[in-house]
């Protein structure tokens, strides 16, 4: 000790040195750290696993909000699926076949087994769906993360994105294959997009492409995908079940229990008075609301799990959407309760021994390789790989360009180090997925929170890619995961997506009025497609006389000052030149 100052002297400059220093200074020097460039982009090694560990946490929600979604869609089930019952469902199939009673019979099934009351044996087929579903999101999102890792060395994580999950299941296929064309068709679609966007991604024609989308479609689609999501976070079969239906009104306040809910059917008035159910008509899901509005317990649990994540957002808390969603599903897997994810029926018994396992490995059985070209002729078909190739133009090179530039690569041009290789790893996993099973793969906005934590280098995407391996063996328990938890998320996706709405020229008419069609249209019409189309062309509708005298003029068949026309092409900028701010993020 220092007798004058009676302080200690300073302990050597080794004596310092911690182990995670050395650790990181050992990485720098290896090849793996000159392969990923620590020094060159002044991180380390601790810092990339720290941001690979936020981005995760920022995005491991897709696990089991992605299977919910798509398993909507029935995936491969049919009415082949769904069993015989007897007219009194109190009585097996067995006693009602040999039963004296004349009032008994077995019920064939037919397409309206997939519809409320749905009928056992297609439940059946959806669980194993959504099994199957969990473990093709945790693949396509690991290999995307592995590819844009290791060789676009970017701390970029993919998985399939909301959105197209959305236009996927609801609109492309619909509610339990009421839609247009099959699941197995709709995959066939997302492979060809997805080879398409490959081709134009290796040849460099992307960036171009996105910009002969109108400047205000392509900032309010964001938005107005979120409008959606958070519509279908609110519904009864897909979220927390604040939004009914109405007769009047066609939508009102819901969050009945589920003892006061009905189902309606389309229904025609013969000559003699009598109702009958249309040709083709199916009996909807429980979602007319008799009594008991707001009494519904599922519904008080999932704002609870809502307000848990709105504050962690509130107060920037890594991990916001895994901890309402932990939450809400813990509460839920307590037996005899009313909110129960495992009610006392064979289906929530089934259910049970299977959350049980907690590690279990699924081997996919339905979905992967499920695709069909059958429908490719069909107008539906062609529409729908349309409308994936253009989300995914605009959003997954948008999205991209965003996090570059937010993360500090990009140059004066708006390029950026690993730019192609990015551009590949996307479009690459969109066709992995197809295959899989699932929708197409994209750049996470989710991203942000580990370039927030430093995170520079590829390491940061392998981290992310270590933690879906993970997830691989906890498949039970991503089963397990309610609609009522899953609902809070999605709306609070929305919230995050509606950030672009600022960059609209509001003021701008011709800006406006398509920004807004492509909003509104989105939600209200339960189509992505529906809002684009209705944002793009409102918009060419609004500017075609001005560029009609604009063509007039510069031919010189009309004489005069020429107007100052506003065309597409100048309005539009590329997602490089897009000024993102951290603050945005």
């Amino acid at each position: 000790m220092d007798m004058e100052s009676g302080t200690a002297p300073p302990p050597p400059s080794n004596a310092r040195e911690t182990v995670i220093t050395r650790l990181n200074a050992c990485v720098a020097k290896s090849r793996v750290g000159k392969r990923f460039k620590i020094n060159e982009r002044n991180t380390t090694f601790t810092t990339e696993l720290l941001a690979g560990t936020a981005t995760f946490l920022t995005m491991a929600y897709i696990l089991a909000v992605n299977a919910s979604i798509l398993s909507d869609s029935g995936g491969t089930c049919s009415v082949a699926d769904c069993i015989p019952l007897c007219s009194d469902p109190t009585i097996p199939v067995s006693n009602c076949t040999n039963s004296s009673n004349p009032n008994l019979r077995v019920i064939t099934p037919d397409e309206s087994c997939k519809f409320a009351p749905v009928n056992p044996g297609y439940t059946a087929c959806l669980e194993k769906i959504r099994k199957d579903l969990i473990v093709a999101t945790v693949a396509s999102s690991l290999i995307g993360c592995v590819i844009m890792g290791i060789f676009a060395n970017l701390p970029l994580a993919l998985a399939p994105g909301m959105g197209t999950n959305a236009y996927f299941a609801y609109t492309v296929v619909g509610f339990h294959g009421s839609g247009s064309i099959s699941y197995q068709s709709a995959l066939a679609a997302v492979f060809i997009e997805g080879l398409i966007f490959l081709f134009i991604s290796a040849v460099g024609v992307r960036t171009k492409l996105a910009k002969l989308v109108p400047k205000p479609v392509r900032i309010s689609s964001s938005a107005g995908i979120g409008l959606f999501l958070a519509f279908i976070g609110l519904q009864n079969n897909q979220g927390v079940g604040l939004i009914g239906y109405s007769s009047s009104t066609l939508v009102t306040l819901g969050a009945c229990p589920r003892s006061s809910r009905a189902s309606l059917a389309p229904v025609t008035t013969l000559a003699n008075g009598t109702l009958a159910l249309l040709p083709g008509g199916t009996v909807s899901g429980d979602i007319l609301c008799l009594h008991g509005r707001m009494e519904s317990p599922t519904f008080w649990l999932g704002v609870l799990g809502f307000i848990i994540i709105a504050y962690c957002l509130v107060k920037d808390i890594k991990g916001a959407m895994i901890y309402g969603i932990v939450f809400v599903t813990a509460v839920s897997w307590f037996r005899n309760t009313s909110v129960t994810v495992f009610p006392n029926t064979p289906m929530g018994d089934s259910s049970y021994n299977y959350f049980k396992k907690v590690l279990d490995v699924h081997k996919i059985e339905s979905t992967a390789g499920a695709l069909s070209f059958k429908s490719i002729g069909k107008g539906y078909f062609w529409e729908a790989l349309v409308t994936f190739l253009y989300v995914d133009i605009l959003d997954t090179t948008g999205t991209l360009y965003s996090m570059a530039r937010f993360a500090g690569f990009t140059d004066a041009n708006g390029d950026f180090e690993g730019q192609y290789f990015a551009f590949m790893s996307d479009a690459s996993s969109i066709v992995v997925g197809s295959l899989l099973g699932t929708s197409p793969v994209t750049a996470f906005i989710e991203s942000s929170t580990g370039i927030r934590e430093g995170g520079r280098t590829g390491l940061t995407a392998l981290t992310v890619a270590g933690y879906f391996f993970l997830a691989f063996f906890f498949t039970p328990l991503l089963a397990s995961i309610p609609a009522w938890a899953v609902g809070p998320p999605l709306v609070l996706v929305g919230v995050l997506m509606m950030r672009s709405v600022v960059e609209i020229e509001w003021n701008d008419m011709k800006q406006a009025i398509p920004a807004f069609m492509t909003l509104i249209l989105m939600p209200l019409t339960y189509s992505i497609a529906y809002g684009l189309i209705g944002g793009i062309g409102t918009y060419l509708v609004l500017n075609l006389w001005d560029w009609s005298l604009g063509l007039l003029s510069k031919f010189g068949i009309i004489k005069g000052q020429t107007r100052n026309i506003r065309n597409s092409s100048s309005e539009l900028v590329p997602p490089g030149d897009e000024s993102v701010k951290p603050n945005d993020i």
